[in-house]
């Protein structure tokens, strides 16, 4: 008996089959939302290393217990300043990289 072979596939491959190829809308809508969610994810992960309850966080920043819940299962309804506001009131440092075509772009 032949033994088939079995074909793989590349995560980029999957993507591109099931979402939509780089720079179709389905696509950077995707990426957005993937990266919103890691974004919620490591906000969740530092309040938690630091012992704080969603509600404690939220006094530090000035936001409502629920807006620090949306933002840890979602960061998309959240404003950058907000987003910093957490950061500061957690004590981490947060790095942002703004890329133009192929060349990064550095803050002064």
């Amino acid at each position: 008996m032949a033994s088939k072979e079995i074909k793989t596939y590349s995560l980029a491959e999957m993507k591109d089959k099931y979402i939509g190829s780089v720079g179709t809308k389905e696509r950077e809508e995707y990426e957005y939302e993937l990266r919103m969610d890691v974004l919620g994810k490591m906000i969740k992960a530092a309040r938690q290393e630091r012992n704080l309850t969603q509600e404690e966080l939220g006094q530090l920043v000035g936001v409502q217990k629920a807006q620090i819940s949306k933002l840890e299962s979602s960061a998309n309804s959240a404003t950058i300043d907000t987003i910093l506001k957490v950061f500061k009131a957690l004590k981490a440092e947060i790095n942002f990289n703004v890329k133009l075509e192929d060349n990064f772009v550095k803050l002064a």
